[in-house]
């Protein structure tokens, strides 16, 4: 009996070319599981920096979050720094 195995002559047939993509798709899963995870609380370059709780700018969240100041000058100040200390935009772009 012919199976994928004994593929013509006797040797292996052309399936055998698709193990190493299957030892690649098993690697990269296993990293990308341990990244989600087990190193999810590291610091790496994957993740953003922490935000400073003196700055300026959590300052004024925190103030938000308490209620010291409505949303319209919550949003009125933070244009403001947001001039002025530049924060990043989407994507990490300065």
């Amino acid at each position: 009996m012919q199976t994928l195995a004994h593929f013509a002559d006797g040797g292996p047939g052309p399936w055998i070319l698709f193990f190493p993509l299957i030892w690649a798709a098993v690697v990269v899963g296993g990293i990308t599981l341990l990244r989600r995870t087990v190193w999810r609380g590291r610091r790496g370059p994957w993740r953003a920096p922490e935000v400073d709780d003196n700055s300026p700018i959590a300052v004024l969240g925190h103030r938000f979050a308490a209620g010291e100041i409505d949303e319209d000058e919550y949003w009125r100040r933070l244009s403001v720094l947001d001039e002025q200390f530049g924060r990043r935009g989407k994507g990490g772009a300065a």
